[in-house]
């Protein structure tokens, strides 16, 4: 293997100098100043001292071990003794600098890094723990992201020259923080994995690249859309996909007909199970969905139905064998949370992450309660299947068990099976024991778990079921009715012990499931059979539902989109953007998420296409395996994608509109009144779909704008945020109030993309007319053509201020009334009324505890602004 020296000359640029020709300041004087993120160039480095695959335990010497996070520190301290110092590094101590330039690709890719504050902090009590010290274990998570910290901690400490060269650097995955685990992974080192660091710089600079390219086009295009990243690009696509399905959806109707049976006669007054049955074949044909199209067609069945006689003409019986599931990997946890317990994916690996770090146990010992949780490998240890089976034959008998070790292998794309499936540290350690210890959320995970790990090395339940065809006496006319009752339990007996007690649901309610099948059973060809009430049931077909979190994790899984790692963080951040809401458990993308996927999939398609997004995991993949050179994908891609920015660079506003008014103009137009687009207002202009030049959003205005300012409806990406908000969502005509005494002008009450205001006179070329809002007033309604009148009379002056000659004015601003001079601004109280206020009463408000500043416009002097207040009197 090569050495990090090797790693680093490879995956680094050499080393750059300043304008002046001096060389870049040292990582120590950076150091001084920990306040600021400085900026590190990735330069040729020392070696890290000795390497080594020796054992590691017992310790021969001090042995610093850095871990990812204060929680496994002190619980792995807990184990090791006072030989080891286990510090944690609280995740990576370098990231990529968050501006342009991070990432050079004429530069051969090099990349520059900074560091946050807080981590300079982490990495110089790792260096003090140094001192003295015989080893150093990084010991951080077993991933690319784990070994990129080990990778990150090992440069940063070279740059501060930490590493002496008789320390013995070593690297360690904990695959579960037991005991046993612990000390037996320290006794098997290995030198940092090259492989899967150049995955992580890979796809760090992808991101990256592909985040600092498409940011800018989209703040230009989109005024305030951000890039949603590389993976949430193709996960929003998804979602906006199947909201464009559900849009273009047509309802169909049919009729289904269902009944009731029983075997007792009519007038018998002994209380009978009734069967539900359902028609299958009507004028001896086979009936399908759509068979049945109106109720006149039902109605005529029903008539023939309640003429005939029936009987049973078949009857069938089979035994089905159901399988126990496999245990759990990073998304089925996350899909089986939500589904059951109703849990985030971000929550649910936030309680996932604390069990596989470690609590204390009523026996005052800590340790880790589940293996790794970022994992798509199903298999599990033969020691840990056999302490499962040991479980089951203890607790449920032989018979339960089954017959040979259940082995389980992933079959979604991109699978890389590097861990074990995750399970319970110790199946011993029911989740009876840990009540008190855990709070109530995290004993359900666990439970879930526990129950999917035992399960999963049971023998399969064995389910019995029968089917009775009903007919009249041509077989003309035939219903079906079947019942399943469960001939043994097999692995759902797991399911009903007392142990799943924290994640168990009601039963189905209903008819007794025995009962209703020994009905059935005794029932054979030729019985008469006596039917019930008929039931008539109109249907109509229904959209493909929208994703929950869950199947959207299930959908990117079997489209090998992402890693287990990022199905949490990548819905979190489209949430965190406003491209998608959560409502009742189901996702919804908002219209600026639509926005933003239509955008990147019109013009960056390769971002959006989920084949490319899953085949380029599997190229990070490649790179794990040491089959793919890292740079060379990065050049590959960025020669096509670099393509994409050039040409989507020249697209203009104009035509981004456009673009979005093809897609979405059932969406935008379908309010408008007799679904005519001609503008009210100028009755001339047609209503067409507006970025705001302001870049506060985008609205459905008159084409002749300027000369019409008509507003029919503004989009900010939000407006269903809540469902009791009043949604701007149909045109409003400007509504008359009056006309103005001294001009006999019109006073409107009309609506903007900035709320509601009031307007002297109408639109007309090179004609301004006066404005005021009324975005201080909640009841727009109660606006009379008097207090138009009177909210237009501002801003006025006051006078001068006794200091500078400058004026004090009062005005309306979205709050209400305030009094300003220069750039400090203050609020009228509440008993103060605007038409009484003096020069004297503004002073002493401007002079007050609550006032504010407003910033200088950008590019004014002092002068600027100062000689334009004395020409605004």
């Amino acid at each position: 293997m090569k050495t990090p020296v090797d790693l680093a000359d490879s995956s680094t640029t050499k080393s750059q100098r300043n304008k002046k020709g001096e060389k870049e300041k040292s990582i120590n004087s950076a150091a001084k100043s920990p306040q600021k993120l400085i900026p590190q160039e990735m330069g040729k480095l020392k070696p890290p001292g000795k390497m080594t695959t020796k054992q590691l335990y017992p310790a021969t010497g001090k042995t610093v071990v850095v871990v990812e996070s204060v929680t496994k520190a002190k619980v792995i301290q807990g184990y090791l003794g006072d030989m080891f110092e286990v510090l944690p590094s609280y995740g990576h101590v370098r990231d990529l600098a968050a501006r342009s330039g991070s990432v050079r690709p004429d530069d051969d890719f090099s990349m520059v890094w900074e560091v946050p504050s807080a981590a300079w902090t982490h990495l110089k009590s790792i260096k003090v723990a140094l001192s003295g010290a015989e080893n150093l274990i990084l010991a951080s998570d077993p991933d690319r992201e784990g070994e990129a910290i080990a990778w990150h901690i090992i440069e940063m400490l070279q740059q501060q020259d930490a590493l002496r060269k008789d320390i013995y650097v070593a690297r360690v995955v904990f695959h579960e923080i037991t005991e046993a685990s612990i000390k037996s992974a320290l006794q098997a080192p290995r030198e940092i994995d090259q492989n899967l660091v150049h995955a992580y710089l890979a796809r760090r600079a992808l991101d990256y690249l592909i985040g600092f390219n498409i940011s800018p086009l989209l703040w230009r295009k989109l005024p305030s859309c951000q890039s949603a990243g590389r993976v949430q690009s193709a996960a929003l696509a998804l979602v906006c996909d199947r909201e464009m399905e559900i849009d273009r959806f047509k309802p169909q109707e049919y009729w289904t007909i269902d009944i009731e049976l029983n075997k007792k006669e009519p007038d018998s007054s002994v209380n009978a199970i009734s069967l539900p049955a359902h028609l299958t074949h009507f004028d001896s044909k086979k009936l399908d969905q759509f068979s049945i199209s109106s109720h006149t067609e039902a109605k005529d069945i029903e008539q023939q139905i309640n003429s005939e006689a029936f009987k049973v003409i078949n009857s069938k019986r089979n035994k089905m064998r159901k399988n126990p599931p496999t245990p759990y990997i990073t998304s089925t946890l996350q899909q089986d949370a939500a589904n059951k317990l109703h849990f985030s994916a971000t929550y649910t690996m936030k309680l996932a992450q604390k069990l596989y770090e470690g609590v204390q146990l009523s026996d005052g010992k800590s340790t880790g309660l589940i293996t790794y949780t970022r994992t798509d490998g199903l298999h599990i240890s033969d020691e840990a299947v056999e302490g499962v089976r040991s479980l089951v034959i203890e607790r449920y008998g032989h018979n339960f068990a089954s017959a040979t070790l259940r082995k389980f292998f992933k079959k979604v794309k991109n699978a890389q099976e590097a861990h074990e499936a995750i399970r319970p540290t110790d199946v011993q350690r029911f989740p009876s024991l840990l009540r008190g210890i855990l709070d109530e959320d995290s004993l359900k995970l666990y439970t879930l778990i526990w129950c999917r790990t035992v399960a999963c090395q049971m023998e399969p339940a064995t389910i019995e079921q029968i089917q009775l065809d009903i007919g009249n006496a041509g077989e003309s006319i035939v219903f079906r009715s079947a019942c399943s009752r469960v001939q043994f339990l097999g692995y759902q007996a797991v399911f009903q012990d007392m142990e799943a007690g924290a994640v168990k649901y009601k039963e189905n309610e209903g008819i007794n499931r025995d009962e209703a099948f020994a009905l059935l059973d005794s029932l054979k060809v030729g019985s008469p059979v006596h039917l019930g009430e008929v039931e008539l049931k109109q249907h109509h077909t229904q959209p493909p539902p929208r994703y929950s979190e869950a199947s959207l994790v299930k959908k990117l899984e079997e489209l090998g989109i992402g890693r287990p790692s990022t199905y949490a963080s990548t819905i979190k951040v489209l949430q965190d953007r406003n491209y998608l809401t959560v409502k009742s458990r189901v996702l919804h993308p908002e219209f600026r998420g639509r926005m933003v996927s239509a955008f990147l999939c019109h013009h960056f398609s390769e971002v959006t296409d989920y084949s490319f997004t899953a085949d380029m995991e599997t190229e990070l993949d490649n790179v794990s395996a040491g089959l793919t050179e890292w740079k060379g994908l990065l050049r590959d891609y960025w020669t096509r994608f670099s393509g994409y920015c050039e040409r989507t660079s020249n697209v203009t506003i104009h035509q981004v509109e456009k673009m979005m008014e093809k897609k979405f103009g059932d969406f935008l137009f379908t309010t408008l009144p007799d679904q005519s687009r001609t503008c009210p207002s100028c009755n001339e202009g047609t209503l067409i779909f507006k970025v705001s030049r302001f870049g506060a959003g985008y609205f459905i205005g008159c084409d002749t704008h300027p000369k019409c300012k008509y507003i029919a409806k503004t989009l900010y990406g939000n407006e269903e945020e809540d469902d009791n908000t009043p949604k701007n969502n149909r045109v409003e005509e400007p509504k008359l109030l009056g006309l103005s005494p001294g001009s006999n002008e019109k006073v409107l009450l009309k609506t903007g993309p900035y709320g509601s205001y009031v307007q002297l006179g109408e639109d007309r070329k090179g004609y301004s007319p006066k404005r005021a809002s009324i975005a201080h007033i909640k009841d727009v309604n109660s606006v009379t053509v008097e207090v138009a009148l009177e909210l237009m009379r501002y801003p006025v002056t006051l006078g001068n201020h006794p200091k500078d000659g400058l004026p004090v004015i009062l005005k309306i601003a979205r709050s209400g009334y305030i009094v300003k001079h220069r750039r400090t601004m203050a609020s009228l109280t509440k008993n103060q009324e605007p038409n009484k206020l003096t020069l004297e009463d503004a002073l002493e408000l401007l002079s007050g505890k609550n006032t504010r500043k407003i910033g200088r416009p950008k590019g004014k002097s002092k002068v600027e602004e100062k000689g334009e207040a004395i020409e605004a009197m």
